[in-house]
């Protein structure tokens, strides 16, 4: 049996930066990254207070979306609401692992607690 890759996902693309895009575009901040795995968009998860990983799932279909984060491998899909596997995307795998989690460093306020989902 040969192994296909899932539906939604191009190995091929690489990540569009090492933080989210719209809260890097706005000033924002985020707890974890999320990496679209068929345009290699970046988006904060949705504990984040933007939540931009879901919206851009909303605003363009894309269903499958890979942790962002250093250690993580796991794949999830908006579309069915499940975890599925996935194939090893191009580099880099995560943001940089000196970014702190919540990040980026500068724009975190010190109640982000009372921020988060």
């Amino acid at each position: 049996m040969t192994a296909t890759t899932p539906e939604g996902i191009d190995p091929e693309v690489a990540p569009s930066g090492a933080g989210c895009v719209e809260c890097d575009e706005d000033g924002g901040w985020w707890v974890h990254l999320r990496r679209c795995a068929q345009c290699g968009h970046v988006g904060c998860c949705d504990s984040s207070p933007a939540q931009h990983a879901t919206k851009h799932f909303r605003e363009t279909g894309h269903p499958v979306m890979q942790s962002y984060e250093p250690g993580e491998d796991w794949f999830w899909d908006f579309a069915q609401e499940v975890g599925v596997v996935g194939p090893r995307l191009s580099d880099p795998q995560s943001h940089p692992a000196d970014q702190p989690v919540p990040g980026p460093a500068g724009r975190v306020p010190a109640d982000w607690q009372d921020h988060v989902h």
